[in-house]
């Protein structure tokens, strides 16, 4: 584990939010200013500045000013380092059903084929 538990809390309750859920999604698409982030809501700019401290304040979101304007992007090393963190929390979920003899009906290896029914042809509920 890269961080501590407080530290992914920080960055869960920084994504916990609607608007900067948002925010963090429109970034996955790289660098932008303050006010082309605005564009994308009907929320004030002193409302985006509020949203836009929690979320650096987590270290998810960098920003950096460039005269009047301020400019956000991700953290891709802190992105990468929540993925790890889930996946591995899936892996040892996975792990610990395989070990106990559980067949989970949360978590599938054969995913969907696009219509609706498992590519292994059974009965089941995903």
């Amino acid at each position: 584990m890269k961080y501590s538990y407080a530290e992914y809390v920080l960055l869960f309750k920084a994504i916990s939010d609607q608007t900067r859920l948002k925010i963090v999604d429109i970034l996955s698409g790289g660098e932008m200013c303050a006010c082309q982030l605005l564009d994308n809501f009907t929320i004030t700019q002193p409302t985006l500045s509020y949203h836009m401290r929690i979320l650096c304040e987590s270290g998810l979101v960098q920003g950096k000013r460039d005269g009047a304007w301020m400019y956000y992007r991700l953290d891709g090393d802190v992105v990468e380092n929540i993925s790890e963190f889930l996946f591995k929390i899936k892996s040892n979920t996975k792990q610990a059903f395989k070990e106990q003899g559980i067949k989970d009906q949360g978590i599938k290896d054969h995913g969907i084929n696009g219509q609706g029914s498992c590519k292994s042809k059974k009965k089941c509920n995903c």
